[in-house]
């Protein structure tokens, strides 16, 4: 359990971190915690979109894996964001992310700060 509190809070702020550097990638809201819980809450829907949807895309697209070495992991990481800004809405939380592009850079940064977190913070449950 504690395992993945330590994830969802590497999520969220892998998640801050891309809004922080990025325009297009948006968390509107009233107050700082209002945008903390909205940020805890997103991570929470990116975390789910990454463990269930991901790995099926991964084995569906493996062709495309090999044939560019790896890069299509940025395509995968970036529409795993976008359907992670889609469900948001759905679920009326203020997090978007407008267009590819923003969203082939916003995975480049989460991929990096969430991996630079998760080795420092503990992983031990």
């Amino acid at each position: 359990m504690k395992n993945f509190v330590v994830k969802t809070i590497a999520n969220a702020g892998a998640l801050a971190v891309a809004v922080w550097l990025l325009d297009k990638i948006t968390l509107t809201g009233g107050s700082t915690g209002k945008k903390a819980g909205t940020l805890i809450l997103v991570a929470l829907v990116f975390g789910l979109v990454n463990l269930l949807v991901k790995p099926i895309v991964q084995v569906l697209t493996f062709p495309l894996f090999i044939l560019t070495l790896g890069l299509f992991t940025l395509v995968v990481n970036a529409l795993m964001l976008l359907l992670t800004s889609w469900l948001a809405g759905k679920l009326d939380l203020s997090f978007h992310v407008e267009g590819f592009w923003t969203a082939v850079l916003g995975g480049l940064i989460i991929s990096v700060v969430s991996w630079a977190l998760n080795a420092f913070l503990p992983d031990k449950d």
